[in-house]
């Protein structure tokens, strides 16, 4: 099963499988998380599975669409590595993607 690696904002890392269908926020939040909010539920409309991928796998992302750009551009904590978890299906190719959840807004 592929693995995903996720760093809380503590710092603590933790490495998870994650099953075929989920998205990155799904796998986050169904591993006991409480610290990545998932509010809307994956519909792309409140910013708090904002994580930071690492940039190793940026190249294997699907593009970023325009309402999730709208979303993180209102987070005082958005960088180059920005992305809702919510939109990232997680696939075999994603096998040991790093993230971190960002700091809350």
């Amino acid at each position: 099963m592929p693995k995903l690696i996720v760093t809380t904002r503590e710092g603590e890392t933790s490495e998870i499988d994650v099953a075929d269908g989920l998205t990155v926020m799904e796998a986050i939040r169904d591993n006991g998380f409480d610290e990545l909010l998932a509010l809307c539920g994956g519909c792309c409309s409140c910013a708090t599975c904002h994580v930071h991928i690492d940039s190793a796998f940026q190249d294997k992302l699907p593009a970023m669409s325009e309402d999730e750009d709208d979303l993180l551009e209102s987070s005082d904590h958005r960088d180059a590595n920005s992305r809702l978890g919510c939109q990232i299906p997680f696939t075999g190719d994603l096998d040991g993607l790093k993230v971190t959840i960002a700091p809350e807004d």
